[in-house]
C-alpha cells in the first residue's frame, strides 16, 4: 500500500458511540450509495477494543448487506487504522473510484 487510508477523499464522516449509531451511519451510507462517487466514508469509533470491533463488524457487514439488498456492485474497499489517541477509523469506498483516483 502506498498511501494512507487518511489520504482518500471522504464526502462524509461517521462519529460512532455504539452499534445503534453505526446501524444509523450504515443505512445512511447505503442511501447515498458508493456507486459513481469520487469519495469514500470514514467512521470514527472510540479506541475501547470490544467496543470498535462491534462497530466496525456491525459497519462492514451491514454496508455488504445493504448493497446486497438494493441489488448494488459490493466491490468495496475498507481498511482500518488508528486515527488519533481517541479513535480508531475505517474509511470506506467503492474499489471503481479507488481506481480511478489512481490508488
Amino acid at each position: 500500500m502506498d498511501f494512507h487510508p487518511k489520504d482518500l477523499p471522504i464526502s462524509k464522516t461517521y462519529d460512532l458511540k455504539d452499534e445503534k449509531d453505526a446501524s444509523r451511519a450504515v443505512e445512511d451510507m447505503i442511501k447515498l450509495g458508493f456507486k459513481n462517487r469520487k469519495e469514500g466514508f470514514k467512521v470514527l469509533m472510540p479506541k475501547e477494543s470490544k467496543l470498535a470491533k462491534r462497530i466496525g463488524y456491525t459497519v462492514t457487514t451491514g454496508v455488504t448487506q445493504g448493497l446486497r439488498q438494493k441489488n448494488e456492485i459490493r466491490d468495496i474497499k475498507y481498511w482500518t487504522y488508528h486515527h488519533d489517541e481517541e479513535h480508531y477509523a475505517i474509511v470506506l469506498i467503492s474499489n471503481t473510484s479507488l481506481i480511478e483516483l489512481g490508488f
